[in-house]
């Protein structure tokens, strides 16, 4: 009897470790390949490339490198006197410009008043003098716009918030418009972009919440998803002479899903915690309860 009850106990028990490896094994299976979650997280916001406007010689430089900045803040100015001096010739040219017109006009008006005096071709002269030094002095107020925007654009301000980076430039560099002299992070745009495998895109929606944990630290952030990317790169597939797609023809036994960019946006952080675009994320999509999850049965 003690015999048989000894062979029931052990059936028992290696059922239970039967049941329970399995409900672990299910559970394991259903965490890592269907549970929409990822350890492939990473902080990202947007990034300002700062170039002048106009050339010039840098005079001041008003930030140092990785100093936070509020929109308007002065980066730096290039040389001001030379476009002033621009504007002034500018303004010049339209004095002139109105000037001759002004005598045109006394001209104009004189010939008209003397009748019989003076011929039809002297008249249409001088209207058409009249018209040219017009056309002449709208584009010299033009050019003297554009100095005083050239000599507004040597004042280099912060478009937005954030923080300056790689800021190598100092006072005596010569500065050429369109070429990248610092970069501004905007911490108003801070987002994260969870790499997501295709086969668990199915269980993401759009709208939902979202538990982000920063690697070295302890408090976790929350936001929401925003957008799933609508494509990626194909690096199986190239352009060939013909125009035609160039498919690798071999095949690994073993396929890795691809990685998908899930954007995250963040609710609002505690202000201790510094957000650096590039910092490493995990990211775990909570799936709303009613809404099963697809592949886990």
């Amino acid at each position: 009897m003690q015999s048989a009850l000894k062979i029931v106990g052990q059936v028992l028990v290696t059922a239970v470790l039967v049941a329970l490896a399995v409900v672990g094994a299910r559970w394991l299976w259903v965490h890592y390949n269907v549970e929409p979650w990822t350890r492939d997280g990473r902080i990202r916001a947007d990034v300002v490339q700062v170039s002048p406007d106009v050339n010039g010689l840098v005079t001041e430089v008003n930030v140092k490198n990785d100093q936070e900045v509020r929109q308007g803040h002065v980066l730096f100015v290039l040389d001001q006197p030379r476009f002033e001096l621009a504007e002034k010739q500018a303004e010049a040219a339209v004095a002139a410009a109105d000037a001759s017109l002004a005598q045109a006009k006394r001209e104009t008006r004189r010939n008209r008043s003397l009748n019989d005096l003076v011929t039809a071709e002297q008249v249409e002269e001088g209207d058409s003098k009249v018209a040219q030094l017009s056309a002449q002095l709208r584009s010299a107020r033009v050019q003297r716009d554009i100095a005083r925007l050239n000599l507004e654009r040597t004042t280099v301000r912060a478009t937005v918030n954030g923080v300056v980076t790689n800021v190598e430039l100092q006072p005596g560099d010569y500065a050429a418009a369109g070429r990248q002299v610092l970069a501004l992070i905007d911490t108003d745009s801070i987002y994260v972009d969870g790499y997501f495998e295709e086969t668990k895109l199915p269980q993401i929606r759009m709208g939902d919440r979202a538990i982000v944990h920063i690697m070295g630290l302890k408090t976790d952030l929350h936001g929401s998803v925003e957008s799933i990317a609508g494509g990626i790169e194909d690096r199986e597939r190239s352009a060939s002479s013909t125009d035609l797609a160039n498919v690798n023809p071999t095949f690994s036994w073993v396929r890795l899903a691809q990685r998908i960019p899930v954007r995250i946006k963040l609710d609002p952080a505690p202000e201790d915690i510094r957000l650096i675009a590039g910092r490493t994320a995990t990211v775990s999509i909570q799936v709303p309860h009613g809404r099963p999850l697809e592949g886990a049965k």
